[in-house]
């Protein structure tokens, strides 16, 4: 297992805890992230995102999403049925419980369920006060007088 250390951005930056604790967080789980359900996720556009779960055969009922504290979490619990009589049981139908961690000011506007995939919207929304702005520069000089051609001034 790679391990990095961060203690460089942390001696040379202020604010960033969050990301290298991501980052962490991120290598730690890595090996053992489970493959089911598979899911896509899309750019849009710029600052609009898609994730789209493929989970045939679960119901809006049997699904959950829930955001906390930066994290997405989606679970889905099928209802205990009545055993089938399969020849050949393909289709996976196990609970499963997904989590995405979402950058700042992400925020998720929609989700729906269709032919069988969840389609999960979500904008980033950039706060007036953090978007890029222009600085006026002041000169603190005060101006020499203006001499004519005459030397005399003005």
């Amino acid at each position: 297992m790679n391990t990095l250390d961060f203690s460089p951005l942390y001696r040379s930056s202020i604010g960033f805890d969050r990301l290298a604790q991501l980052m962490d967080n991120a290598m730690r789980r890595e090996g053992n992230q489970p493959s089911y359900p598979p899911y896509n996720i899309e750019l849009l556009e710029e600052d609009h995102y898609r994730i789209t779960m493929a989970i045939a055969g679960f119901d809006v009922a049997d699904v959950d999403i829930e955001l906390e504290k930066g994290t997405l979490t989606i679970s889905g619990k099928k209802p205990e049925e009545a055993t089938n009589n399969f020849l050949y049981h393909g289709i996976a139908g196990r609970n499963f419980e997904r989590k995405f961690q979402l950058a700042d000011h992400v925020k998720v506007t929609q989700a729906h369920l269709e032919n069988g995939l969840l389609h999960i919207e979500l904008v980033r929304e950039i706060p007036e006060a953090m978007k890029p702005r222009k600085i006026q520069i002041e000169s603190k000089q005060a101006k020499a007088p203006v001499q004519n051609t005459q030397g005399i001034a003005a």
